[in-house]
């Protein structure tokens, strides 16, 4: 009677997972993001209150005393082992350690080399802050981003020189001391600062020269990309910057691990997840100075490499090089990032073989984010009830006609239902904060909403419009400002976009909205590159828009070019494109139009001063 029971029992429960899974066929997965959750939980708890406090320099230590010998950074033909990078950061810090004190900021202005993670190393040594510039920015942006962090020295590349010596009068009046990664040449207002590396000791520092370090302190200042204006300086403290490091955790990293950074160190994701992941981690990490869809795939199998990032258009890249035997030839099992489209993640797994994608969302300076740990293709994430109670978000009704969010009769905001669009905006508190742009107050503001669903409450703003199907799968729709308003209608770029490139002869699509004399909201117009060996089929992108989108939706003009204008990180860049507009006397690329009943049609100046006058009807 007993093993009948026991038996029974047994029975009960090794149905029970099977019951749990038809419920819910994530659950599993549910419970490993669960674990982990807590497990950085836990650990962020203890590092909040530690003293002294533990910092992302004193992981690196600790993997420096535990597998001094093991390599930390590979690129190009040199190597260089956790000990070395040590050593070569001490080197960095006693030759800056007469011009920095704690607290001092100081600009950081060069590629992708190991010279930047030790000058980084270096600095954060001393407790310093890190200011990361965009090696692509020049003259007026330069000074910008170095001015409004307050930094005290600015460490640039040997190769970007010129680029220095184009503001140098005005940093010299603002008694800023300027060092060129290089040897010799010093010239009035630029000092060389590598002999001094070289001739420094490669002992250790005394922790002292931290010791007011907190988790609140700022870590470093990451820029915006500047889609709009000019770029704004998030501030990242130590707290951020840990809640980065531990996204490698959610992907499954393991300490064996080889991870492929080719993004820029200057950008979040580059830095923060794959640099300061893989120290976390203690793994190796390849580093590139710059991505190459021709050569990535090489290099991922000469250095071994299981972990990938991507970021916007990488992975269309990589899916639109020619295809070849070897293509399922190398040992990557994870790809993390964010900004895949659902067509190309399908394509890239079918053409590259099983690779668990770790797609993900979240801002620079945002204080929300998503993991879609599932492998779910086209979701950025999917709801948790431990995220939303440490980061208690919502989807608010939007109006972009008049851009703001929709207030009820009481003045408070309306959350959307499952299945409908909406603003995310998260609650800014203890668990997530929004430290905001470093001297930039007036947006720092912009990105907060006040009165959302009580008095006195606030919110960040993500500026973004997402989904959250009915299975809790969070999908990205568009960015306030890219989605337009036409006819009374709302139209979502991406998804416009996404139709577009179906189209045999399209390669890439950037939709924005453009503004017509005598009509109110925007219309859609598409830049576009075509696909190699063909010319725009004018009949058949109208039959395909015609038969996909409504008629609001489909693209009034567009306009042929050679490249899509992006930014360092791949983001497309609407907002000047949309500011010139579609006439033909001051555009020198192929624009069409689309005439009703006919199809696009290639446009004239007759055409543009007719629908500038009314004679033509929209």
């Amino acid at each position: 009677m007993l093993a009948y029971i026991l038996y029974t029992a047994f029975a009960g429960l090794a149905i029970v997972p099977l019951c749990l899974y038809w419920r819910n066929p994530y659950f599993w997965q549910d419970l490993t993001y669960t674990l982990t959750a807590i497990k950085i939980g836990r650990r962020l708890r203890i590092f909040s209150t530690q003293k002294p406090f533990y910092s992302i320099l004193d992981s690196f230590l600790d993997k420096v005393a535990k597998q001094p010998h093991k390599k930390f950074i590979l690129f190009e033909e040199s190597s260089y082992t956790y000990r070395q990078a040590d050593q070569e950061s001490n080197r960095v810090a006693r030759a800056l350690s007469s011009l920095l004190k704690e607290g001092d900021t100081a600009a950081v202005f060069m590629g992708n080399e190991p010279l930047f993670v030790w000058l980084w190393l270096g600095l954060s040594k001393l407790g310093c802050t890190a200011a990361l510039l965009n090696y692509n920015i020049r003259s007026k942006s330069l000074l910008h981003c170095f001015s409004c962090c307050d930094a005290k020295v600015l460490l640039a590349g040997a190769d970007l020189r010129e680029a220095v010596e184009e503001v140098l009068p005005s940093l010299k009046q603002q008694g800023v001391r300027v060092f060129i990664l290089s040897e010799g040449h010093e010239s009035d207002g630029i000092e060389c600062l590598s002999d001094k590396i070289q001739q420094a000791s490669d002992q250790p520092l005394s922790p002292q020269l931290r010791a007011n370090v907190n988790i609140k302190s700022p870590a470093l200042y990451i820029y915006t990309s500047g889609t709009t204006g000019l770029p704004k300086a998030a501030i990242i403290n130590h707290e951020r910057l840990w809640f980065a490091t531990f996204l490698q955790s959610f992907a499954g990293v393991r300490s064996d691990d080889i991870i492929y950074v080719y993004l820029p160190l200057y950008h979040s994701a580059g830095f923060l997840m794959g640099l300061c992941g893989a120290i976390e981690n203690g793994i190796t990490v390849v580093l590139r100075r710059r991505f190459s869809a021709s050569h990535f795939w090489n290099d991922c199998r000469k250095y071994n490499v299981t972990i990938i990032q991507y970021i916007g258009e990488i992975m269309r890249y990589l899916c639109n090089t020619p295809k070849r035997d070897n293509d399922r030839d190398h040992k990557v099992r994870v790809a993390v990032g964010n900004g895949l489209r659902a067509d190309t993640w399908e394509d890239f797994l079918k053409r590259f073989g099983d690779i668990c994608i770790c797609e993900c969302y979240g801002a620079t300076e945002g204080n929300i984010g998503f993991v879609n740990y599932t492998g779910k293709i086209g979701a950025i994430g999917k709801v948790h009830f431990l995220h939303k109670m440490a980061c208690p978000y919502a989807l608010i009704r939007y109006d972009t006609e008049k851009e703001e969010p929709v207030r009820d009769s009481k003045g408070f905001c309306i959350e959307v239902p499952r299945g409908e669009t909406g603003l995310l905006v998260c609650k800014i508190g203890v668990s997530a904060p929004f430290t905001g742009y470093a001297k930039n107050q007036q947006q720092t503001e912009k990105k907060k909403l006040r009165d959302v669903f009580v008095k006195g409450d606030l919110y960040f703003n993500s500026g973004d419009l997402l989904n959250i199907d009915h299975e809790g799968f969070v999908f990205f729709q568009d960015r306030i400002g890219d989605t337009f308003r036409w006819k009374g209608e709302n139209v979502a770029t991406t998804e416009v976009s996404d139709h577009l490139v179906m189209v045999d002869c399209i390669e890439e699509a950037n939709v924005y909205g453009v503004k017509v004399p005598g009509h109110e909201g925007r219309i859609g117009m598409a830049a576009l590159t075509l696909t190699e060996n063909m010319d725009f089929d004018g009949k058949a992108v109208y039959q395909h828009v015609k038969n996909y989108l409504p008629s609001y939706a489909r693209p009034r003009f567009i306009r042929i070019q050679d490249a899509l204008p992006v930014t360092g990180t791949f983001k497309q860049i609407k907002v000047k494109l949309a500011e010139e507009g579609f006439n033909p006397s001051i555009i020198k690329d192929h624009l069409f139009f689309l005439e009703d009943n006919k199809g696009y049609v290639p446009m004239t100046q007759e055409m543009f001063e007719s629908v500038a006058e009314g004679r033509i009807k929209l």
